[in-house]
């Protein structure tokens, strides 16, 4: 089976985990500030906050920025859970607006119709690895005083207009699951211009404590590892040929599946250096199913991000949502994401162009 994902852990990262094992010291310490500085740089930003997860990164994010109970954050009901959930979990309320259909990102042009008085921040998604329509948003959040965070979970090294994913808004939010462009097996990081927010993250994140057992504020335990900061250091010098090949990979593909009768390959802006967290194809509609049970039968891993959109989870039902974004329903019922990490070998890359052809004359 060709696995959708796969992370690539090598040699040096063992030798690294080692040494810190080694070290005593496992906990978060010098290795996660070694972390943040150089993440900090990569992105070309003031400040870098390790956190224990993208999620946790969100959830401290939105603290940091003040937002508290009964405020509303504007964003996108494509994506996974987390980016709404984290506004549940400081008491405010996910507003959703719709996507551009090309894009899949939060329609920018949609926002200003749903700003209130509550509103506190917009919080755009970075999905697949294509930066939103920052210029926009940020003009719009501008113009209301709203705080803007990017989610760019699935972003590492991407840009808008020659800017680094996670530099684009007030702050932003990364994660290093196993599946992303880059990893620490767990671990999110937030980057920010802002010290003020910087600060209060790395408060919030250890118990709220600003000196030892001095705790100024309701805080959590959020922190990073040692054990993963070493990890993502060496992830971090590895992650622009990773994204290279990722990107290789994808213009293959779809030079290759462009012309395919029945699937949609993926557009990209000329804004943007996308970096193919997911290659994710629009597959005609009500054919998606037999198109993914036919790859798997060829021995072709995909996946589906998303099936359902955040509004439509069984939470957010009970809770009364009851939003209707019609291109976000559209792609939640068309998208299929295809192989395009980086350890895939031309041989796959040919069996899946081989695999897309043969379904398309039995299937569309």
């Amino acid at each position: 089976m060709i696995p959708v994902a796969k992370p690539l852990i090598g040699e040096e990262e063992i030798k690294e985990v080692e040494k810190v094992l080694e070290s005593g010291f496992i906990a978060q310490g010098p290795k996660v500030a070694e972390f943040e500085e150089a993440f900090a740089n990569y992105v070309g930003v003031e400040h870098a906050v390790a956190a224990s997860s993208g999620t946790t990164a969100l959830h401290l994010s939105l603290l940091a920025a003040g937002v508290k109970k009964d405020d509303e954050v504007i964003t996108t009901p494509f994506s996974f859970v987390a980016t709404g959930n984290c506004a549940l979990y400081v008491g405010a309320k996910p507003v959703f607006v719709d996507i551009n259909p090309k894009t899949f990102n939060l329609d920018p042009e949609l926002i200003e119709g749903v700003i209130t008085k509550k509103t506190k921040a917009i919080l755009p998604v970075h999905l697949y690895g294509q930066p939103a329509q920052m210029d926009r948003i940020n003009q719009i959040a501008k113009a209301h005083d709203l705080v803007v965070i990017e989610d760019a979970a699935q972003a590492h090294g991407a840009m808008f207009k020659e800017k680094m994913a996670g530099s684009l808004g007030d702050m932003a939010c990364f994660s290093f699951y196993p599946t992303k462009n880059m990893t620490t097996s767990e671990g999110g990081m937030i980057t920010t211009n802002n010290s003020q927010m910087a600060d209060m993250a790395r408060i919030l994140r250890a118990h709220g404590e600003k000196e030892r057992y001095q705790h100024v504020v309701l805080g959590y335990n959020f922190r990073m590892t040692d054990i993963a900061a070493s990890i993502g250091l060496v992830q971090l010098k590895k992650l622009n040929g990773f994204n290279k090949k990722r990107v290789e990979n994808a213009e293959y593909m779809t030079e290759h599946i462009k012309d395919i009768s029945g699937i949609e390959s993926p557009y990209v802006s000329p804004e943007v250096k996308h970096v193919f967290h997911q290659y994710t194809i629009r597959v005609k509609e009500g054919k998606r199913n037999v198109l993914m049970e036919y790859l798997n039968q060829e021995g072709i891993g995909t996946g589906i991000h998303y099936p359902i959109p955040i509004y439509k989870q069984k939470l957010y039902q009970e809770m009364g949502y009851d939003d209707n974004c019609p291109e976000t329903e559209k792609a939640a019922s068309e998208v299929l994401s295809l192989p395009v990490h980086p350890a895939l070998s031309i041989e796959e890359l040919e069996k899946i162009v081989i695999s897309l052809e043969a379904a398309s004359d039995k299937i569309f």
